[in-house]
């Protein structure tokens, strides 16, 4: 039987590219509705081209990862007539996703004042590096640059006077994932007033103020003290014992959320004075003292292999875990029970949606190759003739 996502019936015009405007999009998809991507005729969405590694059609990896689910068209919308393909589109629509620079798209006729005049109801997202307004709005976005400028590289990695010391970005760019993921929810909460009032929304979501909100207790920290965290390495700001230690045969994370996990955890290793110290008998007292605990849980850590420690702190409900290389992670029991690895043939091999609905929907499509659905987009929802199509073509509109 098949089921329909949630949000079946809602078209989206994705003008966006790289990652945290696909990353929106993929999501959107994934809930069901019909995203078509707009890409450049000839070369698409940037990257198609990032790479190695690459897939047997040609396409780098990295598009895999934010463009499963969706429709791509190509449109060459710096030519009149290609604006006015996305015109008709937008007008079609429910949702337009654009990450460009602020008023990129103004020149061509397609921001959210011109676009709305047409369509009341349209849902508009625009997802820059500094937002639209501020002293920064006229500025290009990254996600390496916003992890430096936004604080977090100044709160990731060793500790200032310990090799390799040194500001860090994590390992994917989460601040591209995070603004995605803010944007999809600012989106649906404009669907539903849209579907309310008839009215929709321009939405200003940017790389920076969604770093800033990422910043979570970290920023919190910083309001209520005064004090600018610094770097940790693997060892948390407010928790204590919670980081990663040596063991016999590599590394794990303990992960003590609280005193009667580390008093357990002491039981255990037999060390059962600890807990009664005033210096270690509550988590703030721990992580005052952090300089003095942590040396005598290395110390512990260092005796037993990863497995051996898991298989004893798991058993008493001390939260523990290994280390697992990328691909040790993806092809675990667990991912696969999950069913998280979409296999689409042909090579194609894709993470799932880790959102789970009380019905499965439709199998995934895989990433479109560039422009494989343009004629079909172009017919059945502008009605235009595989004549007309054919002279867009000859024109390089499309």
């Amino acid at each position: 039987m098949t089921v329909v996502g949630p949000l079946n019936g809602i078209r989206v015009l994705a003008l966006s590219r790289i990652l945290a405007g696909p990353w929106a999009g993929q999501l959107l998809a994934d809930y069901g509705a019909e995203v078509i991507k707009v890409e450049r005729p000839g070369t698409g969405d940037d990257t198609r081209r990032w790479g190695p590694p690459f897939l047997e059609n040609g396409d780098a990896a990295y598009f895999q990862c934010a463009n499963r689910n969706k429709k791509s068209i190509t449109v060459d919308f710096t030519q009149d007539a290609g604006a006015d393909l996305i015109r008709q589109l937008a007008g079609q629509s429910h949702v337009v996703l654009e990450n460009f620079k602020k008023d990129g798209l103004k020149k061509y006729g397609l921001d959210y004042e011109q676009l709305s005049d047409a369509n009341p109801g349209l849902v508009y997202c625009s997802i820059t590096g500094f937002g639209q307004t501020g002293p920064l709005s006229h500025r290009a976005g990254y996600d390496y640059l916003i992890q430096a400028m936004g604080g977090l590289m100044s709160i990731t990695g060793q500790p200032d006077g310990t090799p390799g010391a040194e500001p860090m970005k994590v390992g994917v760019a989460v601040t591209d994932l995070f603004t995605g993921l803010y944007a999809v929810t600012g989106i649906l909460a404009a669907l539903r007033e849209a579907e309310a009032t008839g009215r929709g929304r321009h939405i200003d979501v940017s790389l920076h103020d969604c770093q800033l909100a990422m910043l979570a207790n970290q920023a919190s920290n910083y309001l209520a003290s005064g004090t600018s965290p610094g770097r940790l390495g693997n060892a948390h700001p407010n928790i204590v014992p919670y980081q990663v230690f040596p063991t016999q045969d590599g590394h794990m994370v303990l992960a003590i959320g609280n005193d009667h996990q580390f008093k357990t955890f002491c039981d255990l290793v037999g060390h059962e004075a600890l807990p009664a110290d005033p210096a270690f008998t509550t988590n703030a007292a721990r992580v005052k003292n952090r300089d003095r605990l942590t040396p005598i849980l290395a110390e512990v850590m260092a005796q037993r292999t990863t497995d051996d420690w898991i298989e004893l702190l798991e058993t008493h409900h001390v939260p523990c875990g290994p280390i697992n290389a990328v691909a040790d992670a993806l092809e675990s029991e667990q991912a696969a029970a999950r069913q998280m690895i979409l296999d689409h043939g042909d090579g194609q091999r894709t993470v799932a949606s880790p959102i789970r609905f009380s019905a499965n929907l439709n199998d995934a499509r895989p990433p479109p190759t560039l422009g494989a659905d343009t004629d079909e987009v172009l017919q059945s929802v502008l009605g235009l003739s595989g004549a007309e199509i054919e002279d867009l073509r000859v024109k390089s509109v499309t």
